[in-house]
């Protein structure tokens, strides 16, 4: 039973990392704040550097109670897997942030008529991060996609510690990364995205 909450709180170590950032995002563009934002001498990367933090806190301000109440609910605690769990931490929250830029700069390059993508996006990673289930469940050719997600080595690594109590680190750098790679991709989507926007004066422009 451990594995499977240790499981459902890690998960939402990703799926809150990538929302908080998207939601921050967001509430920007709803209250068309954007042109404001960038008549003052604001930087792109640190406007980006202010949602991944915000991105952060909602992700502690989420996690947090529930892990904490785990303990006399269930007699579980997520802590008890020590340092991994700082690891897999990581490993999700950057891999959030990747998907979060990325649909960010979506939005900015195809107007709000992309904001579904915001909350749609990372459910479609679920089946194929092996969140509940070991890859081995997966038919083969799947199995090939799976190993290309930083999340499946998390979730892979997360039960060999909690069944074996061994620490892959080879599962950690694999994902590590392959969570370069993507945090990569994903700003660059997003600047390309930005300074496109910009140059056609559509942050002016983009709102609810």
């Amino acid at each position: 039973f451990g594995v499977l909450l240790a499981a459902v709180m890690l998960w939402d170590v990703l799926f809150r990392g990538q929302l908080g950032l998207s939601m921050s995002f967001l509430e920007e563009m709803w209250a068309r704040n954007l042109g404001h934002l960038f008549v003052t001498p604001l930087r792109p990367y640190e406007w980006v550097l202010s949602l991944l933090s915000m991105s952060m806190i909602r992700v502690l301000l989420g996690m947090m109670p529930a892990a904490l109440l785990a303990i006399p609910l269930y007699h579980y605690s997520i802590f008890s897997m020590g340092l991994p769990l700082v690891a897999f931490f990581a490993v999700l929250l950057i891999l959030g942030w990747a998907l979060g830029l990325a649909i960010c700069g979506l939005i900015l390059r195809q107007g709000m008529g992309a904001e579904g993508l915001a909350w749609t996006v990372v459910f479609t990673l679920s089946p194929i991060s092996c969140v509940y289930y070991p890859v081995s469940t997966l038919p083969g050719w799947l199995q090939h996609v799976a190993w290309t997600l930083p999340s499946t080595y998390v979730f892979e690594g997360m039960r060999a510690v909690l069944f074996t109590g061994i620490f892959r680190t080879d599962y950690l750098f694999t994902a590590l990364a392959l969570d370069v790679v993507y945090i990569g991709l994903g700003a660059a989507v997003f600047f390309i995205a930005f300074n496109n926007a910009r140059r056609r004066g559509a942050l002016l422009q983009m709102g609810e």
